[in-house]
């Protein structure tokens, strides 16, 4: 079974952690309007573009939907 990328997501949190990954992951976690069952990169993309003001970059973004897609092949 496929995981949702905010499954994903939620496995790269960690509270001690300050680097660029972490402190989106953990910030999607706290994001009660996150869509949690999107596994569409154009869908979070514009989720996060248009009302996401805790990513610094898309970048670290488009890195972390690429490891998850990998992982979920």
């Amino acid at each position: 079974m496929r995981r949702s990328f905010y499954h994903y997501v939620k496995t790269l949190r960690d509270p001690y952690k300050k680097d660029e990954i972490t402190l989106f992951a953990n910030a999607v976690d706290e994001d009660g309007s996150f869509p949690k069952q999107s596994e569409d990169y154009g869908e979070i993309s514009d989720y996060l573009e248009l009302n996401a003001d805790y990513i610094s970059s898309m970048t670290v973004f488009d890195h972390v939907f690429q490891d998850y897609y990998e992982t979920n092949k």
